[in-house]
């Protein structure tokens, strides 16, 4: 159960019975079935207070509150930054087809320096986008979002120089023509109108191109 904590009453009070009777009926059935569960609760919320101002039950607090485990926010477990850096740019490189290895030394740095009030969902959402965004092996500077890498504005593109073996031309042009629909798209909150305003093209053509990727 993740954020437990934003339960509202009514639902407190049902998983409260679950927990005691471990039993439940789904809905429209006429019986109750037992369920053999083992519960695992997360909260960023300080529960403790929210019982004593009567937003969390505290017979329910209690039933859960059985095996505490307190989780740093990653701003302190520093330690943790390079295995899950790793982790993602695997898991997202591998969903995206790319052969992204992982970050230059200027964009590890930006990432160690950052101090993620989003914890690690914020990491993944910055390493999906920085995978989606790199047109090279590496993750640059220019893929990280703003507030991380310190450059104002879009990122810029990480183009690599010509390869001596070639290169296909048209897909590189398409990945890059992807990632500034993205980082339009992304700076002006969805608006499609804006966006092609933003990219110099028509809202015809903008339509275009974001049905073509």
């Amino acid at each position: 159960l993740d954020e437990v904590g934003e339960l509202p009453q009514p639902l407190q009070v049902k998983l409260l019975r679950v927990l005691q009777e471990r039993r439940v009926r789904a809905v429209g059935a006429a019986q109750e079935v037992p369920v053999d569960i083992r519960v695992l609760a997360a909260t960023n919320r300080d529960i403790e207070a929210d019982v004593a101002e009567g937003k969390f039950r505290q017979d329910l607090y209690y039933r859960l509150n059985v095996i505490r485990i307190e989780l740093a926010p990653l701003r302190e477990r520093r330690e943790d930054l390079a295995h899950l850096v790793e982790e993602f740019v695997h898991k997202y490189a591998a969903e995206t087809g790319k052969e992204i290895v992982g970050l230059t030394p200027d964009a590890q740095r930006a990432i160690n320096a950052y101090c993620f009030p989003g914890n690690v969902r914020e990491l993944e959402n910055i390493i999906e986008r920085a995978v989606t965004l790199s047109l090279g092996r590496a993750i640059g500077l220019g893929d990280l979002p703003p507030q991380v890498s310190g450059l104002a504005g879009a990122p810029t593109p990480n183009l690599a120089e010509l390869p001596t073996e070639g290169c296909d031309l048209e897909a590189i042009l398409g990945e890059l023509e992807r990632r500034l629909l993205l980082a339009a798209l992304e700076r002006t909150g969805g608006v499609r109108k804006h966006a092609a305003t933003l990219l110099g093209v028509t809202f015809r053509s903008i339509r275009y191109r974001l049905k073509k990727h």
